[in-house]
């Protein structure tokens, strides 16, 4: 059985990888916080919003939102003044807001263009949620806007930020499984009635754009690889009015250049426990959950042929919105520190253009 130091040490090169230093920069006042307006007021804003309000580096400073009543409760909570709350026509005066360093895009999928190139013409760095857009053409004018007016972009991948994701990653790495031949992962739910996500024009597809992605990124950080060969299938219950405009499973498989294999599902059609499995030639491990605590990490593998099995079984103790500080921590301080993110833009358009790939195989069109 590995113990939890050796595990820790293991994992220390992923961790420093991943994250950058709290402190600011030599010369910088350690009270400066990076001030955050946050663009649409939904669940994923509230987790984003707790996540700013656990850190010393950044503050919720502007809200934009439809709903001015909602908003006006919300900034009282966190201490944003009225003349900081904007709605979406007249988002384009926080360009005049000095409290405002950076915006958070907390809105439906199609929106996140739109948004996120606004903000940047205002001159505001940008927090995207995922999937960045619902076309590649929209993630490539995203990442050109936010080149040209020399702000920073970030895509919200915030398992990339997980300590047990990292460990993972680390575990990989030093090749303690040997050649990884297989991946299996999925991640689902049964989606109400009435949600935004089952619009097409809203969500751009169905549950690869929201939950599925989880999968798809998942592969890519956990081979290092990118997959270039794609076969899929999608099923939808078109008497049920929640998949009248969207598919409701779709399962998908990806060849990466070293042979490895990934067999992906997704579903809003289910409760789908959500989990990657990695099957390497010297054992096995299994990462669940993608959720936003409770993750858990399990591994069996033989270091040579003949050697003990070493066993690995971790819990995060970890709760809520704690993925969500450490995003946002690495954010401020890439602004802080002028470093590129660990997920820029680039990201987000690999996801995407992978995304495509997928729809395409499966006869789907995207957006």
């Amino acid at each position: 059985m590995i113990s939890r130091r050796e595990f820790s040490k293991l994992s220390a090169l992923g961790l420093a990888a991943h994250t950058l230093s709290p402190l600011p920069l030599v010369g910088q006042s350690p009270t400066k916080k990076i001030g955050y307006c946050v663009i649409g007021l939904g669940r994923i804003a509230d987790h984003h919003m707790r996540g700013i309000a656990k850190t010393s580096t950044s503050a919720v400073t502007g809200l934009v939102s439809g709903h001015r009543d909602k908003a006006e409760k919300i900034a009282a909570q966190y201490g944003v003044p009225k003349e900081s709350i904007y709605s979406y026509e007249d988002i384009d005066r926080i360009r005049d807001n000095k409290a405002i360093d950076a915006v958070i895009v907390c809105l439906p999928n199609s929106m996140h263009a739109e948004y996120t190139i606004r903000s940047a013409k205002a001159g505001k760095h940008v927090l995207c949620e995922k999937p960045m857009a619902v076309t590649v053409a929209e993630c490539e004018q995203m990442i050109a806007a936010c080149n040209s007016a020399n702000v920073k972009l970030m895509i919200a991948y915030r398992m990339h930020f997980e300590p047990y994701t990292l460990k993972t990653i680390q575990l990989l790495k030093s090749g303690a499984l040997g050649k990884v031949q297989a991946l299996d992962s999925a991640n689902g739910f049964n989606i109400a009635h009435g949600e935004w996500r089952t619009q097409r024009a809203l969500a751009g597809g169905g549950p690869l754009m929201d939950v599925g992605i989880y999968c798809l990124n998942a592969t890519r950080y956990l081979t290092g690889e990118e997959p270039v060969a794609f076969t899929a299938v999608a099923t939808s219950n078109r008497n049920d009015e929640r998949f009248k405009d969207i598919e409701e499973n779709l399962s998908w498989t990806m060849r990466f250049p070293s042979g490895t294999v990934a067999s992906c599902s997704t579903t809003y059609g289910a409760q789908m426990p959500s989990y990657a499995k990695v099957f390497g030639e010297n054992g096995w491990l299994e990462f669940d959950n993608f959720n936003y605590e409770g993750q858990h990490l399990t591994a069996m593998y033989r270091k040579e042929r003949g050697a003990p099995a070493v066993k690995l079984d971790e819990a995060s103790t970890l709760h809520d919105p704690s993925q969500f500080v450490d995003q946002v921590n690495h954010f401020t301080n890439c602004i802080l520190q002028n470093q590129t993110p660990a997920t820029p833009g680039e990201e987000g358009l690999k996801d995407m253009r992978h995304i495509e790939s997928i729809y395409k195989a499966a006869g789907l069109t995207l957006g």
